[in-house]
């Protein structure tokens, strides 16, 4: 099952990632769950974050659409762990939404680096090795959820 994790990890790696996690979404709790990590100790796959119904989740969860967030101020508002994240000497992110196309978000993908790493080349990029994934993450996450 973590196949997939694993090898797009090393896809995005290659273009400069710092930090991947994947995480799954457990509607029923609210919750966001870690089901893998490149970085254990600070981010375990055992790890979990509240669902909030903020404008990150209108953007990413309702909205289906890729966040961007090329400074720590543009993630620091969404994100409990931001002073974390920049002691790493991370300063920007992407959630990539994982869904089938029709159906609803049922995880993200996570991708952390320096401060303005996201140019629009990246971006695309890095979207492009997710739309290629997203068949085999939309059959990973239920899975992962349930181990």
């Amino acid at each position: 099952m973590t196949d997939i994790f694993a090898r797009l990890h090393a896809d995005c790696a290659a273009l400069g990632t710092r930090l991947f996690t994947v995480t799954a979404l457990d509607e029923g709790a609210a919750l966001f769950r870690r089901v893998y990590t490149s970085l254990p100790a600070e981010y375990p796959v055992s790890g979990t974050k509240p669902m909030e119904r903020d404008g990150w989740h209108d953007h990413c969860i309702a909205g289906r659409r890729t966040f961007v967030a090329n400074t720590p101020p543009e993630f620091a508002k969404y994100f409990f762990d931001h002073a974390l994240i920049v002691s790493l000497g991370l300063g920007s992110c992407i959630n990539i939404p994982v869904h089938d196309g029709a159906g609803p978000v049922i995880g993200t993908v996570n991708i952390l680096a320096e401060a303005g790493h996201f140019t629009p080349e990246r971006l695309a990029a890095y979207q492009a090795l997710v739309a290629t994934a997203q068949p085999a993450l939309c059959a990973a996450l239920p899975k992962a959820l349930r181990a």
